[in-house]
């Protein structure tokens, strides 16, 4: 399912970062696409004011960046989205926006506190295991020796 992301809204309610921080929306940017990646989502960040124009070089194969266009909102961009949707009911909202989660349950659609999602999306990929790692010197040796007294085809 992908996610459609209320971006202020989850700002606020993730540790390090703050909305008087000039470069809070690409701080959040970073972190989205490599969570998205980590997890195998795909995902639409939708922001108040900011770049219209820049917001295409922020996206990419995981994440698109959409900033709403003055006189506009994110949250009537979400509402937009969650109309023209043929399957809300397959999208996963990221609010605690009252309004916003409203709109998103009366389209069908799932909703993740922000907050949440925030905790979710610091959590620390884990570390490759053992098998991952790849084999011990004394394993290749092994393995060298299986081979080099293998009988030919």
């Amino acid at each position: 399912m992908p996610f459609l992301i209320d971006g202020h809204n989850l700002i606020g309610k993730t540790p390090d970062l703050r909305l008087d921080d000039p470069d809070d929306e690409r701080k959040l940017v970073a972190l989205l696409r490599a969570y998205l990646a980590r997890v195998k989502k795909k995902g639409t960040v939708i922001f108040d004011r900011g770049l219209p124009g820049g917001a295409a070089r922020w996206s990419n194969a995981v994440l698109e960046v959409r900033f709403a266009p003055l006189p506009k909102t994110a949250d009537d961009l979400i509402a937009e989205r969650l109309r023209r949707e043929k399957n809300p009911r397959g999208l996963i909202v990221v609010t605690s926006d009252r309004e916003v989660a409203d709109a998103a349950k009366h389209a069908g659609a799932e909703v993740m506190d922000a907050q949440i999602f925030a905790r979710q999306m610091l959590v620390p990929p884990p570390h490759a295991s053992a098998k991952e790692k790849g084999l011990s010197a004394d394993e290749v040796k092994a393995w060298e020796e299986i081979f080099k007294n293998r009988p030919p085809d």
